[in-house]
């Protein structure tokens, strides 16, 4: 068979991993040949490709982001954009389509299955949002990096007695916040799916060093927003798939803290530095058996699927549960492990 591949939407560490484990077993197991789709379904519009094999794809294991390019665009918001996607498939005697990446670019795979193409989701996205897996790749390194700088940050704030609010990516989901904040002692977690009110957050900051206890860091998700009539946030611009531009949170949260409680506040953005570097080991792993996977699933003819991980288990589920809904971070999670650590 001939089979494409392509990395869509925002890069991610332990994408060079799937390619290398879909070339490695289809051209070793079942004799394919592979084909790179460059950018994203830019690539695929635009008939953009490059041939992938073994010997291409020696070294790429520990390498951070993509060799195939990414990009954000949506066949659905070009003008022929998919009818330039089959003609391209067809024209390069593309068999089966295997599609890396997150709740967008799975969600164009999920529609043109439904026109008849042959398409195999991956599951990738730092944030951990996407229904019908619990873990996706990327996510676990995201996590380590923010917890790295939260270390770094905890030393620095208890030098000089501040309060460190760092803003980390979590746009509808706050999976990396909570993670991270968890794990490196933040005193405050703000994420989507919990609006905050900033008066409550600098009151427990300020009975906080009441308490002699001068170091305070604050995790806040770039998607983090405050309860209605309490602090006003600019939007930024839009996507092809309609997402805001985000950013830029934890400088008003940094801004509110010090204006009420009078501590001196200082603000680090991680911003793309998560998505950047080697994957940890656990995310090649990971990485490593959806490629597998993948490729098994195009052989299986189980197309319009995703491959996923369930109780420790890689199984394809329908591409139809993964892009429903968003998997976002359930109350009593944050409840019963986040909030006991607050002020």
């Amino acid at each position: 068979m001939r089979v494409g591949v392509l990395t869509g939407g925002g890069d991610c560490p332990g994408l060079n991993a799937v390619i290398r484990a879909v070339v490695r077993k289809g051209e070793r197991h079942y004799g394919d040949q592979l084909v790179g789709f460059v950018d994203g379904w830019r690539g695929v519009i635009e008939g953009s490709t490059k041939d992938l094999d073994v010997g291409r794809c020696r070294g790429i294991l520990p390498r951070g982001g993509t060799i195939l390019g990414s990009s954000r665009t949506n066949p659905y918001k070009v003008d022929g954009g998919v009818d330039a996607v089959k003609a391209s498939m067809a024209t390069a005697r593309i068999d089966a389509l295997i599609a890396i990446g997150g709740e967008d670019t799975l969600g164009v795979a999920h529609k043109l299955g439904a026109e008849k193409l042959n398409v195999v989701g991956v599951p990738k996205t730092i944030d951990n949002d996407l229904s019908a897996t619990e873990l996706t790749f990327g996510f676990h390194t995201a996590v380590q990096i923010c917890v790295d700088a939260i270390d770094r940050l905890h030393t620095t704030a208890e030098s000089h007695d501040r309060v460190m609010v760092c803003e980390v990516m979590g746009r509808h989901a706050g999976w990396i916040a909570t993670y991270a904040g968890i794990a490196g002692g933040a005193a405050e977690i703000l994420i989507p799916e919990q609006p905050f009110d900033i008066a409550d957050v600098a009151e427990r900051i300020r009975r906080r060093h009441e308490q002699g206890r001068f170091a305070t860091i604050v995790v806040v998700a770039e998607g983090a927003s405050p309860k209605e009539g309490t602090l006003e946030l600019a939007s930024g611009d839009v996507d092809q798939f309609g997402h805001v531009r985000l950013g830029g949170v934890g400088n008003v949260v940094a801004q509110e803290i010090e204006r009420r409680t009078g501590f001196e506040t200082r603000v680090t953005i991680l911003g793309h530095i998560q998505r950047g570097g080697t994957p940890t080991a656990f995310d090649r792993v990971l990485a490593t058996r959806f490629g597998i996977a993948a490729i098994d699933a195009v052989h299986d003819g189980a197309f319009g699927h995703m491959v996923a991980l369930q109780a420790g288990e890689i199984v394809p589920v329908p591409l139809a549960d993964a892009v429903g809904e968003l998997k976002t971070v359930p109350p009593d999670h944050f409840a019963n492990v986040a909030l006991p650590f607050f002020g």
